[in-house]
């Protein structure tokens, strides 16, 4: 974690992605496991982040609206 701390940005989770989180979920339907994904998603906006590095392209598809999702091959 340190190595980490040391060389990027952490996008903590607080109160405006929470409210994000809240705004997406009533956009978009998500339940189950898939809050997770919506939980990145509005971390991803609050901090201005616009694209997603992922395996589970299509967990994110439904945000496609939001994010560009970049599949890692």
């Amino acid at each position: 974690m340190r190595f980490f701390e040391q060389r990027f940005r952490i996008a903590e989770d607080n109160a405006w992605v929470t409210e994000r989180l809240l705004e997406l979920v009533s956009q978009i339907p998500v339940g189950g496991k898939q809050i997770h994904d919506a939980n990145i998603v509005a971390t991803m906006q609050v901090y201005g982040l616009g694209r997603l590095l992922t395996h589970n392209v299509g967990d994110f598809r439904r945000f496609a609206q939001f994010i560009e999702v970049v599949p890692l091959a």
